[in-house]
């Protein structure tokens, strides 16, 4: 009998998550009926998700969990995971982290890293504890409602790692363990949270290895690496089936039991993974190929900025040129003149910025991650706000 893939608007408030998406998750890690949590805001995103999703159409064999990747508003990809994939995932990390524990869940259930949250406290037996975020609850708060006596576990991504630090170290340094990811962290941030005692791990992973698989660059319990010229790939049981309705999307990405994952990367001797940023995200500048994560990152250090975007667009001496998009600490004016030399000196002169626009907050996707694409676009067609571009200035 075929099976149809059920659509649930990821809610916003911790009641919606836990009448909602908690049973049903539940349900479908039992071999209930298979869902998929879609945004349910802005409503392009929601509408798009359905088109890409088509709940009309019966569901491949063997997918219990359909997660929306996190592409531009255009709508991403479907990918196809298994129950036994989620509690291959969700149980090598418990094992990592050093056994079962209460979550408190920080992430939108719409992404892979949220709904891996829910997995975990399925397998533990624990009810996640949901933070408030419409209503701006504290950290502190939210972690008063969590059982005591237990292990207490979170996920972030790197924002909100560094939102905590600045305002809530005290509160973050009593979790037992606190996974950050979905995009890169930087050295000095992960520096900072060491330093005040939070137990930090980064992780890499993502939907099509149903969440983070590799743990500061050790990949977890079954999951396999190895890097080639294709980018990382990456094998094990916490692998997805596939992509929902793309056959092609799937045989390019998934073969002998391998995911390539078009990242850039390299291995230690001992097999510790380095992730270098995606393969497609280079931007070559004057003849010179620059990453653009290594200079939101320098950028990031610097201490006029509180986050960063960096991408590229087309000019007709360089190629293309760097183009920096800031979001000021706090009281803080950056200028383009002195961000290209903070950057130059850490990175060499090719991968200083040369357009810099300031903004309130970066733009993210449904998962909580920048959107590259949308700034790039945006940068591109102008409609980027509330701050015009400032002039170029200087040369490599």
């Amino acid at each position: 009998m075929a099976r149809h893939l059920t659509l649930v608007p990821a809610p916003d408030c911790p009641g919606g998550v836990l009448d909602t998406v908690w049973p049903a998750l539940r349900a479908a890690l039992d071999g209930g009926a298979p869902l998929a949590v879609v945004p349910s805001s802005p409503a392009p995103a929601a509408a798009a998700a359905a088109r890409v999703l088509q709940p009309d159409r019966p569901l491949e064999p063997g997918a219990d969990l359909v997660v929306l990747t996190s592409g531009s508003t255009g709508g991403g990809r479907g990918v196809l995971l298994g129950a036994g994939a989620l509690r291959a995932s969700a149980s090598a990390t418990l094992d990592r982290l050093g056994g079962p524990g209460s979550w408190l869940l920080a992430l939108p259930t719409s992404a892979i890293a949220g709904l891996q949250v829910l997995c975990r406290s399925a397998l533990a037996g624990r009810v996640p504890t949901v933070l408030d975020r419409p209503g701006g609850e504290s950290l502190a708060a939210a972690l008063a409602r969590m059982p005591a006596g237990d292990r207490r576990y979170t996920a972030l991504v790197p924002t909100q790692l560094l939102r905590y630090l600045d305002h809530e170290p005290e509160a973050l340094a009593t979790l037992d363990g606190v996974l950050v990811g979905g995009a890169a962290t930087d050295p000095a941030l992960l520096a900072r949270a060491r330093a005040a005692g939070v137990a930090v791990r980064t992780t890499y992973g993502m939907s099509e290895t149903a969440g983070g698989c590799v743990y500061d660059g050790v990949p977890l319990d079954g999951v396999r690496v190895r890097v080639g010229g294709d980018g990382v790939q990456l094998a094990g049981p916490v692998l997805a089936d596939g992509y929902r309705l793309d056959p092609e999307a799937t045989a390019a990405a998934f073969a002998d039991g391998w995911f390539t994952t078009r990242d850039a990367g390299s291995l230690t001797p001992d097999g510790r993974l380095t992730v270098h940023g995606r393969l497609d995200d280079v931007v070559v500048t004057g003849g010179v190929n620059v990453a653009p994560q290594a200079v939101e990152a320098a950028l990031r250090e610097h201490p006029a900025v509180a986050d960063a975007v960096v991408t590229g667009r087309p000019d007709p001496e360089w190629g293309q040129r760097l183009v920096a998009v800031v979001v000021p600490a706090p009281g803080a004016a950056p200028a383009l003149a002195e961000l290209r030399p903070w950057v130059a000196g850490r990175l060499g002169a090719p991968a200083a910025p040369r357009e810099l626009w300031l903004v309130d907050a970066v733009p993210t996707l449904h998962t909580g991650k920048p959107d590259r694409r949308g700034v790039a676009a945006a940068v591109l067609d102008g409609t980027l706000h509330p701050a015009p571009p400032i002039p170029d200035a200087g040369a490599h």
